[in-house]
């Protein structure tokens, strides 16, 4: 079974988390949720979710797919050294990264954006640009292992790209068809 890791904190964008956690559990991937502590963490709209591990108890190798939503939380995530290593990890091996809004903060701070082609939300255009990436502003934009987006109302675009990618690099069976 494949496995998923979500990287996240308190505040964030509770959607951009929920949506690629369901998505994922759905396509038969084991998701594990991963915080600067394990436990409860709470999203800008209320929504609770659980932290399973702490980014210092991940080893990326675990792993075959990273999703980093955004919100306020990767101003959060960001800080944490161990994330950073995490994320550096997933690029250095061209594994599949998905990031939304704010998330590209966490690749900014890793290191990873330099000579990508990435999207993100607007607020973070110019970091994105002094990191040494190009900013796009469309709903979705693939640059290799990277699959990143603006904001929630382009959720169904990044996910169905995602997927995409996911299903190219062979980590995703075909849905059976229904027997009649």
């Amino acid at each position: 079974m494949p496995k998923a890791l979500i990287m996240t904190a308190d505040g964030f964008e509770d959607i951009e988390v929920l949506y690629p956690y369901y998505r994922l559990l759905e396509a038969g991937f084991e998701v594990i949720i991963a915080a600067p502590q394990a436990g409860e963490l709470k999203g800008k709209v209320g929504y609770r979710i659980k932290a399973d591990k702490s980014f210092s108890e991940v080893n990326p190798e675990e792993y075959d797919v990273l999703v980093i939503p955004g919100g306020r939380a990767p101003e959060r995530v960001r800080l944490d050294p161990n994330a950073l290593k995490i994320v550096r990890h997933f690029f250095e091996n061209g594994k599949p990264v998905a990031v939304m809004c704010h998330g590209p903060q966490v690749l900014i701070s890793a290191g990873v954006v330099k000579g990508r082609r990435l999207t993100s939300y607007w607020g973070v255009k110019d970091d994105v640009i002094v990191a040494g990436g190009e900013w796009v502003d469309e709903p979705v934009v693939v640059d290799g292992n990277l699959v990143s987006a603006r904001y929630p109302p382009d959720i169904p675009f990044w996910m169905r790209e995602f997927m995409k990618l996911l299903e190219r690099r062979g980590l995703l069976s075909p849905t059976p068809k229904p027997q009649a």
